[in-house]
């Protein structure tokens, strides 16, 4: 089908819009963990460090739209060490250990973010301690830690892409329609991604929270390479529960700090 032809569809639309919005939905962890590792940098390099972030991000969906066909054989078990779950209602085991080169990378992925969050919860709990961590802006070394960062990015960016274009190819077989909806998705993303900094940035109570998000993530990715599905429906929905208390706990904390001023 070319262009014209799509363009002119009503189901194109239809599935271009339902991706997009996937995609922004998918993509709410990655722009979180970009935004908690561009605040450990100087302020000067906080914005590039965002934008090359999801420009990476952009790059390598679209290379690995490009490679569809290998993407998809990624889904091909490479070994399977023989262990199974239950059977569940569906006729589908509740876990395996039959693993693809898409469950390995999920499981790196997994591993990677439930070190780094761990790490980053424990440096905010005696901020004093300075037993190696990379990222610490009292190290000093700006050029270091710019390119630590960026590393850190690129390794996510990859683990997310590839659930993002697995997401895509399930979705709609046309692949103009995905690399469309990848485009208008790290725009939105781009947009969103300094106002979204800043906002953790000012309330130090949202970095914990954040952090929180990625360990969960984390265990959702290495869940998810043993083959146990958890929909993401429910993790988001726990996600928006969580902010929403946070954002009364804030609220209320401004109530008072506005009082205490005016008594003062």
């Amino acid at each position: 089908m070319d262009i014209v032809a799509l363009l002119s569809d009503p189901a194109a639309w239809i599935a271009l819009i339902t991706l997009v919005v996937l995609e922004i939905v998918l993509g709410i962890d990655n722009l979180v963990f970009i935004a908690i590792l561009s605040n450990k940098l100087p302020a000067n390099q906080q914005t590039k460090a965002r934008r090359i972030g999801l420009a990476l991000a952009l790059i390598m969906r679209i290379c690995l739209l490009m490679l569809i066909g290998w993407i998809v054989t990624l889904q091909t078990p490479l070994f399977d060490l023989g262990i199974t779950g239950e059977v569940g209602e569906h006729g589908t085991p509740s876990f395996e250990t039959a693993f693809s080169g898409r469950d390995l990378i999920l499981l790196a992925g997994g591993l990677f973010l439930l070190w780094k969050a761990t790490k980053e919860i424990h440096h905010n709990m005696d901020p004093d301690d300075h037993s190696g961590e990379m990222l610490d802006k009292k190290k000093g070394v700006a050029q270091i830690t710019f390119g630590a960062a960026i590393a850190q990015i690129i390794a996510l960016d990859l683990v997310f892409s590839i659930d993002s274009i697995l997401t895509a190819v399930g979705m709609t077989d046309h692949v103009p329609i995905m690399v469309t909806a990848v485009v208008i998705t790290v725009g939105i993303m781009l947009i969103a991604a300094d106002p979204l900094a800043k906002f953790i940035e000012k309330n130090p109570t949202l970095v914990m929270l954040a952090l929180a998000f990625l360990v969960m993530i984390g265990l959702v990715l290495i869940a998810d390479g043993f083959g146990f599905h958890v929909p993401k429906g429910y993790v988001y929905a726990a996600m928006g529960f969580s902010v929403a208390v946070e954002m009364l706990n804030m609220v209320k904390r401004n109530r008072r700090k506005a009082e205490a001023e005016a008594v003062a």
